[in-house]
């Protein structure tokens, strides 16, 4: 049984999608700390109405006019959409504007959001092991 085919299910999936690759931007950011100019990167907030949108929009695939011409497939791209931060908070003489405690803040924030998440997952498992009998 595949449960990313429920919606809930599949919406949590995506949350966590966007938890992760949120996870590795500010970890880019952390990490690009000392580099000069770095602007630090973030994600566009996660919305239920962007998810939505997302699934009901159909792959755009390229026309084929000859036959000499290649189809091809849509590759999948990133569904998040990445921000920079144009005004930052502070910026270093040499053009580095991230701040380690403002991306700190930002990792905590992240973490406790993945934890949200996957006690709603439990959660929500567990109350499908009740309905089919197999609960405690």
């Amino acid at each position: 049984m595949d449960f990313n085919k429920f919606t809930l299910f599949g919406a949590i999936k995506g949350r966590m999608d966007w938890l992760a690759r949120r996870q590795e931007l500010l970890s880019q950011n952390i990490a690009n700390a000392d580099t000069p100019g770095y602007k630090p990167h973030d994600l566009k907030p996660f919305s239920f109405k962007d998810m939505v949108q997302r699934q009901q929009l159909p792959p755009l695939n390229m026309e084929v006019t000859n036959n000499q011409h290649l189809g091809g497939e849509r590759k999948a791209v990133s569904p998040f959409r990445e921000v920079v931060d144009t005004k930052p908070y502070e910026t270093a003489p040499d053009g580095n504007a991230v701040v380690l405690e403002e991306q700190m803040a930002k990792v905590n924030e992240t973490a406790i959001q993945h934890r949200l998440t996957t006690e709603l997952y439990r959660k929500n498992l567990g109350l499908i092991r009740i309905a089919i009998g197999k609960g405690r």
